[in-house]
């Protein structure tokens, strides 16, 4: 039988190039977007669940991928972003998985993958509710992968570093502008000073990775992350 499984933030980026890569491996894929349902929300979670499991009656894989962006120092930091970054970053991995355990475990090799970042290992300035969330999804994955593993569920992230998304592209263009530079050297200079190699990922890579551990050949990958960051983090 086909499997089936659900991608959040999948109108474009990232989440459009693995609904792209899994339904050209076979996958049933059921990808959504604000446009659908507001995953900050307990009833969005709810609702994106219950919508997959409707359309194709079974689940064998959830890709918590949605995500948001706010930059700003702590002191100035608005609270209702950080309530609201948490909320889609780290409460909703948490919720997707939640609603959808029991498809997950009735599937028999039910598989999880949250799309983390090389931020949920290290940190930059600015960024404190996004590297906050992102550090916390890779402690829920580990929970996830403890509970999972009488029910045949298992857990996953992938921590790319940059990648080359139009959230990304835009906030180029808005760096060159700060810094009086441009788009090129705000690349090297700024954004991947901490990258080793001076790479962007493009996001068919990242849906080949998160097809990787969805496959046959990623099972045994429970509890960890696939990091993709061009040794930003091997510092």
């Amino acid at each position: 039988m086909q499997r089936a499984a659900l991608v959040t933030g999948a109108a474009g980026g990232i989440g459009a190039a693995i609904v792209a890569k899994l339904e050209a491996d076979g996958w049933s894929v059921h990808g959504v977007d604000l446009a659908d349902a507001d995953v900050s929300t307990r009833e969005g979670n709810q609702q994106v669940v219950a919508a997959a499991l409707e359309r194709f009656g079974r689940l064998d894989a959830v890709v918590a991928n949605a995500g948001i962006q706010h930059v700003s120092s702590v002191r100035d930091f608005p609270e209702e972003q950080w309530d609201r970054l948490i909320a889609v970053l780290l409460t909703s991995p948490f919720l997707l998985a939640k609603y959808a355990w029991d498809a997950l475990a009735a599937s028999g090799d039910g598989r999880f993958c949250a799309i983390s970042s090389a931020h949920g290992l290290v940190a930059s300035p600015y960024k404190s509710a996004y590297v906050a969330a992102k550090h916390g999804v890779l402690g829920l994955v580990k929970t996830l992968a403890l509970e999972g593993a009488e029910a045949g569920v298992t857990a996953s992230a992938v921590c790319p570093g940059y990648v080359r998304t139009g959230l990304v592209e835009a906030q180029i263009a808005a760096q060159a502008a700060a810094h009086g530079m441009s788009e090129e050297r705000v690349v090297e200079d700024v954004m991947l000073a901490a990258q080793p190699v001076k790479k962007m990922l493009e996001p068919a890579e990242v849906a080949g990775a998160v097809a990787f551990l969805l496959g046959p050949n990623g099972r045994g990958f429970n509890g960890s992350p696939l990091v993709m960051d061009f040794g930003w983090t091997a510092r």
